[in-house]
């Protein structure tokens, strides 16, 4: 009887093995054939489920950006306030900082090789960036998108800043200051009260 093969989840686990893999050797150095051996499958099998290494890099950033969105949802959920949120956001990046550092260099060294400009793979990048606003939008429960674009523009920020000056810049320090900013700034008008 032939094995019965749950292809969707079999290309899940192919990309799970994947960020390691790039996030050790650069998306630049490694081949499809180099990519297939380490995983152990063999190139027919990886291009039957990435056409290009390009591709899988896609397919990647895609799922990377789902498993991501929903754990940082699971760590926020039932919190009430906007502050809480939002430190709980900043807890999270603080927590898996290691994993988002390799994610913000592979993604640096994706670019370094494909260059910045119209293409199939900034489309997807794209794709999953409004995809990231949004859920920003829903987990911090914001009506701007604007908020959930500066938030996101903010992690980014503070992912990098922490690769080069660690000491400088603290992840509950931050979220604390942008608690107290989007309080001031979404606090309907006081009159002039404190």
């Amino acid at each position: 009887m032939p094995k019965v093969v749950d292809h969707d989840e079999y290309r899940k686990e192919l990309l799970n093995q994947c960020f390691d893999l790039f996030a050790a050797n650069g998306y630049a150095s490694l081949t499809t054939r180099q990519i297939a051996k380490v995983l152990g499958v063999s190139t027919g099998t990886l291009y039957y489920y990435f056409p290009s290494k390009e591709d899988l890099f896609m397919q990647l950033i895609e799922e990377l950006t789902t498993q991501d969105l929903l754990r940082a949802a699971a760590e926020i959920e039932g919190l009430s306030t906007l502050r809480e949120r939002i430190l709980a956001l900043g807890d999270f990046l603080e927590a898996n900082e290691d994993y988002f550092v390799k994610q913000t260099l592979l993604m640096m060294d994706f670019y370094q090789q494909a260059g910045v400009g119209q293409s199939r793979v900034n489309e997807a990048v794209q794709r999953v960036s409004l995809r990231s606003r949004d859920e920003i939008m829903a987990i911090l429960q914001l009506d701007d998108p604007r908020l959930a674009t500066h938030v996101l523009c903010l992690i980014d920020g503070l992912i990098s800043e922490r690769m080069v000056n660690p000491g400088l810049v603290s992840y509950r320090q931050q979220a604390e200051l942008l608690a107290d900013l989007f309080t001031a700034y979404l606090e309907p008008a006081s009159g002039g009260q404190p």
